[in-house]
């Protein structure tokens, strides 16, 4: 039998503030239907992709739109994110080592450390990510 799994979609203004309290919505959502799920890298990857919509894909527009889809199931969490942005072209950074003092750059090493799956669309305007706990 398959472990039930729970989702959960929301859309977002492309605000830094719209992130933090998804972040801290999302923690109680964790905590209420999948608690088994590990608070700190969940929210990492959660945030950071978040953010390279806000910040990159949206510019920190208010009036546009990031698109979240979680789906969690007993110790797996999987992550989508989009935006309406020109995306990235990610297969030029994706081999490109970021260094701890690095001020800038290291979103894709953090989202390549602390997720089990990484999937660009050709665009580079939606991430897929997978987590296991």
């Amino acid at each position: 039998m398959k472990p039930p799994q729970v989702e959960w979609r929301a859309e977002l203004p492309a605000t830094v503030e719209a992130i933090d309290r998804f972040c801290a919505d999302f923690q109680v959502w964790r905590q209420e239907n999948c608690d088994d799920l590990e608070s700190f890298p969940a929210e990492l990857l959660l945030r950071e992709a978040l953010s390279n919509s806000v910040l990159h894909g949206c510019e920190g527009d208010a009036a546009k739109r990031v698109n979240c889809l979680l789906r969690a199931r007993s110790r797996r969490l999987f992550i989508a994110i989009s935006d309406g942005g020109d995306g990235f072209d990610w297969r030029s950074v994706w081999s490109r080592r970021a260094k701890a003092t690095d001020v800038g750059g290291r979103g894709i090493e953090i989202l390549r450390q602390y997720s089990d799956a990484i999937r660009f669309n050709s665009k580079g305007n939606a991430v897929a990510l997978v987590k296991r706990f």
